[in-house]
């Protein structure tokens, strides 16, 4: 089968420093289209201006793919890593997937979902500005991880310290994990569980309340 992409759609693809602007759109939605499109350019660094749904599908590679300016949906596909992915304005969704590395991904303007996924450290990423959901996951380090702006859920994950992370705005949920340390944590919006943690038995509510530099707006179970 043949596919065309029309003059308007063409004049609508800019180039810009070498890296293509697309439009999901433009190709139907249909990742194979896309990829043949690309394939005669040459493979080149290329940006998704809008959504880019690709829950449920076979895909491994998102090939030189830079950033996406909508949300990223690959829950239950096979991608194993993002690769060159830099960000995502929207969520990203990566629950059930086969995903074992976040790549060079820096930044997820909306809710990360890493659901019972085989990850086990997010590497570059810095900010997620909505809620990070890692439960159940193989997490292990936060990587450069600095900031979620929602709640960050780890219940029954296997981390034990929260590394480089300043600042949760909503809840921080770690019931069940093996966390043994907060790490350089300075403030959470909302309540903090740790019960059936191993912090959770060797310290006490007074304590971490007196932590230095460490602001807690919600209560504190343990």
């Amino acid at each position: 089968m043949k596919y065309l992409i029309t003059e308007r759609q063409l004049k609508l693809i800019k180039e810009q420093d070498e890296i293509l602007e697309l439009d999901f759109d433009f190709f139907n939605n249909n990742w194979d289209i896309l990829q043949k499109f690309l394939e005669r350019r040459g493979n080149p660094p290329y940006i998704i201006t809008g959504d880019l749904d690709l829950k449920g599908s076979n895909i491994e590679s998102l090939g030189n793919l830079q950033s996406v300016g909508g949300f990223l949906n690959l829950e239950g596909s096979k991608i194993q890593t993002l690769g060159n992915l830099q960000s995502v304005k929207g969520y990203l969704n990566l629950r059930l997937s086969k995903i074992q590395s976040l790549g060079n991904l820096q930044s997820v303007g909306g809710f990360l979902n890493l659901f019972n996924t085989k990850i086990e450290s997010l590497g570059n990423l810095q900010y997620v500005e909505g809620d990070l959901n890692l439960n159940y996951s193989k997490i292990q380090s936060l990587g450069n991880l600095q900031s979620v702006g929602g709640d960050l859920d780890l219940y029954g994950s296997k981390i034990q310290t929260l590394g480089n992370l300043q600042s949760v705005g909503g809840i921080l949920n770690l019931p069940g994990s093996k966390i043994q340390t907060l790490g350089n944590l300075q403030s959470v919006g909302g309540d903090l569980y740790l019960s059936r943690t191993p912090l959770s038995k060797t310290t006490t509510k007074k304590e971490i309340r007196n932590i230095p530099n460490l602001t807690i707006e919600g209560e504190i179970y343990l």
